[in-house]
């Protein structure tokens, strides 16, 4: 049995690296539209689902996990910008408040699946002009939900955070390390042992 992270990011690879070295990880080929009947808080987890789903179905007799992280600051959701214009706007509407960055989880095995999100509070400084347009110009933003990467140049404009990092980079290591022990303890085909993060390795 072998563990699939749903998830082309080199990030999140490199984050599930610290939970387990078991793993493969997939791209999942999915639309993210939000449908209008999911709040934003629920966004991340309804989009982990859909890829934990969607890469199931092509490795039904392995674990599957889904993750999807938003940035989320007054009930409007920032993705990742489409281009500099709109990554500047999502910069300045940060700037000087606290935001949300919140991660959906999803595993799935089988007929089995849990999930849930982590949230971590991000407070950016106030910032000018010249320097949301300096970080833009690193290239840095553009892959990353809210326009921002808090593992690296991102960290600058950031004034406090409130909860787990590796949130943030887009992986809740701690909590999905908890949920995937207790998810494999209750496989029957991995036996009743409680398994703990370096046990993972040998499913």
């Amino acid at each position: 049995m072998k563990i699939i992270l749903a998830s082309a990011s080199p990030r999140r690879r490199e984050l599930m690296n610290l939970i387990t070295e078991n793993f493969t990880a997939v791209s999942a080929d999915i639309d993210e539209t939000i449908p209008k009947n999911v709040s934003p808080p629920g966004a991340s987890e309804y989009l982990a689902r859909l890829k934990a789903e969607r890469v199931s179905r092509d490795f039904p007799d392995e674990i599957v996990i889904g993750c999807d992280t938003t940035v989320v600051l007054e009930g409007e959701i920032f993705g990742k910008p489409a281009d500099r214009n709109e990554c500047f706007r999502f910069l300045a509407k940060l700037a000087g408040k606290t935001h949300q960055v919140i991660t959906g989880c999803c595993i799935i095995y089988k007929n089995k699946n849990v999930s849930f999100s982590e949230v971590t509070n991000v407070t950016f400084k106030n910032l000018s002009i010249s320097e949301i347009e300096a970080y833009i110009s690193t290239g840095e933003p553009f892959d990353k939900a809210g326009g921002y990467g808090i593992q690296g140049k991102g960290a600058l404009l950031a004034e406090k955070v409130e909860g787990d990092f590796f949130n943030i980079v887009g992986l809740p290591v701690s909590k999905l390390a908890e949920e995937l022990r207790n998810f494999v303890n209750d496989i029957p085909e991995c036996g009743k042992k409680l398994y703990s993060v370096f046990e993972l390795e040998n499913l």
